[in-house]
């Protein structure tokens, strides 16, 4: 019994393992410290030769947060296309959703209360 337990557990990506979290953990580390670093690079002065501009900074760090987003759901909240993980993906995408609607609807009235107010 023990041995088709040990089986399934490799074969379904969806199981929990201490492995997953510590790859987890670590490629989160390793992309937090790599964002830290190019924001304190950027801030003193830099290198001449790897010197950026401020939006070519600001848009590697948004590409580096958005590949931790997308480490974190699948080495944390194990998210996936299975058949079981789309039970749990699709209240997650709707959540995202929701939050885009929220926020976007906020920067609209908000910038529409700036232009009625300057204007």
């Amino acid at each position: 019994m023990s041995d088709t337990h040990s089986t399934d557990m490799q074969k379904d990506p969806s199981r929990k393992s201490l492995a997953g979290y510590v790859t987890g953990l670590i490629l989160c580390l390793v992309l937090t410290l790599l964002s830290f670093g190019l924001v304190a690079v950027h801030l003193k002065g830099g290198v001449d030769a790897h010197e950026m501009s401020n939006a070519g900074l600001f848009v590697t760090i948004l590409i580096l947060a958005l590949i931790q987003l997308f480490v974190q759901v699948t080495c944390f909240l194990r998210l996936n296309a299975s058949k079981e993980g789309r039970w749990d993906l699709m209240p997650f995408l709707f959540t995202i959703f929701i939050v885009c609607v929220v926020v976007g609807g906020s920067m609209w009235i908000m910038h529409n209360l700036n232009y009625n107010m300057m204007h």
